[in-house]
């Protein structure tokens, strides 16, 4: 009779004489899974490759190749990168260490803060660890005998973690003379990384809280193979001449103050004209689908903000002025516009023949951020939102959720990045009390009709638990910046709550007051954050009718210049952003010029053009296109910017 059965994935059943390892199980398989086994999940447990099996279970065996491998795989180098950096630094105290997305970080407190060079040594240092090819050993210890371990150390930090832990073991893992706090599992042994890399340091709290002392973080990544590695580093560069807080500064798109203050970035006048242009386009095809546009003020007094839940609910992320004690009145910057509009709605009695109301405005927002949180145009203090209101019927609601999906799906398509975007149903968390209003029955209800509609547009959606708006569920668009960090640009939320609280009625068929449904929409999102992905997907080389100057002129030389600003003046008089170069230097100069500045055609003007009336036309990606008649490069210029189209 066998001493143990290992249950497979598949339903297939293994018997062993006798205790073994999962890596013994995975070489007992075969299909290479022995070689490549790095961990496996025991009875729904992770655990390490060496670990013994020694009564009936199921096993799934993890193989370093796999999504769960790699994480492995990058949690050991993690581990390896702190070995190193207190060789380096003995009095460094270790922080966490864990795996992101496409690598992982290290929080150490330090010193002295850590350069390039620095990370270059750490390398190195690094580089060793695994030559040397340590066996990465775990430990179980008794938690109160743990904490004594760490006192000792004088990691405080790890000291702090584990009297967290309600177990009465904790584990650790030992490689060579180094031992760090750790759930696991690890690889075997330090010698199966083969190709990593630090990528930088930043400024980290621990534990994203601003009132603890600020740690220095590490980040860094690996890969199976090197190619892989350098694949990703050439990708990572890529990426960095796309970073919209490097690129729109260097556009001269906009520019932050610390005199002004964080999270408050100034639009300089090009930024501010493709803002401009995006809230044109979005005003004008609201106006056209039905909205009403409002203009309402950018705070109000608390009393509001009661009604209304966001006192209670958001305080903590609101701008708030007065004091209470001093008897003053207390007044609050707007985080949104929603209460506003609810007030519009209930100054007069209104009918089901009312209905639906399309509330729109172009909305400057104010919210609390931190300062940790904050970054470029993406995340700020101040802001401004295609916010709009749809305040309906029930039987109104399906309909009008789908149109405000219809909106939303033609400005992603123009802009061009319809593809880059996910979905996202946010759901409430009914445990999370002090997040969400407390009623139960209207979230399940609420919940379901949303996702009826989301199932009836075929939405392909993701699922998201405890991400919804304090009073109703939401339909996130998402997208990803290029450091690959996950965003929401949009939000369409049905809201059960809020017109109960103010209170909000309309006259039925039958003359009887009923409630009436919510929709709150975004339908561009916030402007900066647009202008973000927009710098970031076209790497500052925008559509032509969104770039804030459409063409340029070139004269060769300065008796060209008069034709020259007779072609200006002939284009802006059909509205086309021009300029033109009448500086001192010589054409090659002002092409490369206008090649950084992503201006999408140049016009040069020499002596022979300017005896023709004709120009010469040379686009910013496919170079010279010869030669035009003025006639024809205007035609050419203005219908590709009625179509929005390049």
């Amino acid at each position: 009779m066998s001493k143990i059965k290992v249950e497979l994935p598949d339903g297939s059943i293994l018997s062993f004489d006798q205790a073994k390892t999962v890596k013994e199980v995975a070489y007992s398989i075969g299909k290479g899974l022995g070689r490549d086994a790095v961990a496996g999940v025991v009875d729904g447990q992770k655990v390490d490759a060496d670990y013994l099996l020694e009564k009936d279970c199921s096993l799934n065996i993890i193989t370093i190749d796999s999504k769960e491998g790699l994480d492995i795989y990058r949690h050991t180098t993690s581990h390896i990168m702190a070995h190193a950096v207190q060789r380096l630094y003995p009095d460094a105290k270790l922080a966490i260490g864990p795996v992101i997305e496409d690598g992982f970080y290290y929080d150490f407190d330090l010193k002295d803060s850590l350069s390039t060079d620095d990370l270059d040594e750490i390398e190195a240092e690094m580089e060793k660890i695994i030559a040397a090819g340590y066996e990465i050993k775990r430990k179980e210890v008794p938690r109160e005998k743990a904490i004594e371990l760490m006192k000792e150390k004088g990691e405080k930090y790890k000291v702090e973690l584990i009297k967290e832990i309600e177990d009465d073991k904790v584990s650790f893992y030992e490689q060579g003379d180094f031992m760090d706090l750790c759930r696991g599992p690890h690889l075997p042994s330090t010698d199966w990384v083969k190709a990593f890399k630090l990528l930088n340091t930043a400024g980290a709290y621990w534990r994203g809280d601003e009132n603890n002392k600020m740690l220095q973080r590490i980040y860094g990544t690996s890969f199976l193979e090197e190619k892989v590695l350098k694949d990703y580093l050439k990708q990572l560069e890529e990426a960095k001449k796309r970073d919209h807080n490097k690129l729109g500064r260097e556009l001269d798109l906009f520019m932050t103050s610390d005199i002004i203050g964080q999270g408050l970035p100034l639009l300089k006048p090009k930024g501010a004209k493709i803002v401009q242009l995006l809230q044109r386009f979005v005003e004008d095809e609201e106006e056209k689908r039905g909205y009403k546009m409002t203009k309402t003020p950018f705070m109000a007094k608390k009393d509001l903000y009661e009604v209304s839940g966001h006192w209670e609910h958001y305080k903590d992320d609101m701008f708030i002025m007065g004091d209470e004690k001093k008897d003053e009145e207390i007044l609050a910057l707007r985080p949104m516009t929603c209460p506003y509009h609810f007030t519009i709605f209930n100054s007069k009695l209104r009918s089901y023949r009312d209905l639906p109301l399309r509330y729109s405005e172009t909305s400057p927002l104010f919210r609390n951020e931190s300062s940790g949180e904050m970054h470029g145009l993406i995340r700020v203090r101040q802001f401004t939102i295609s916010e709009g209101h749809l305040i309906v019927t029930p039987k109104q609601l399906e309909e009008e959720f789908k149109g405000v999906v219809n909106l939303i799906d033609y400005f992603m398509d123009v802009l061009g990045i319809r593809e880059d975007i996910w979905f996202r149903f946010s759901k409430w968390d009914p445990s999370n009390k002090g997040k969400y209003i407390d009623n139960p029955e209207a979230w399940k209800d609420s919940q379901e009709k949303m996702k009826n509609i989301l199932d009836k547009l075929d939405l392909d959606y993701v699922v998201a638990e405890d991400e919804a708006a304090f009073y109703g569920p939401k339909l996130d668009i998402q997208f990803k910046n290029v450091h690959g960090k996950e965003d929401t640009i949009i939000t369409v939320q049905i809201d059960f709550a809020l017109p109960e609280r103010f209170d909000m009625t309309y006259i039925d068929e039958n003359n009887e007051k009923k409630r009436p449904y919510i929709i709150h929409r975004t339908s561009i999102g916030c402007y900066e954050r647009t202008l973000a992905m927009l710098i970031e997907k076209y790497a500052g080389a925008f559509p032509t009718w969104l770039s804030p100057t459409q063409t340029v002129v070139l004269p060769v030389s300065d008796d060209q210049l008069d034709y020259a600003y007779q072609i200006k003046d002939k284009l802006f008089a059909e509205d086309v952003r021009v300029e033109v170069d009448g500086s001192n230097e010589q054409l090659g100069y002002k092409i490369r010029q206008a090649q950084l500045e992503k201006i999408p055609y140049m016009l040069i003007v020499g002596s022979r053009e300017a005896k023709e009336g004709t120009v010469s036309v040379r686009d910013r990606d496919e170079g010279d296109m010869g030669e035009f008649s003025f006639a024809e490069f205007k035609a050419k210029i203005l219908e590709e910017i009625r179509k929005k189209v390049r």
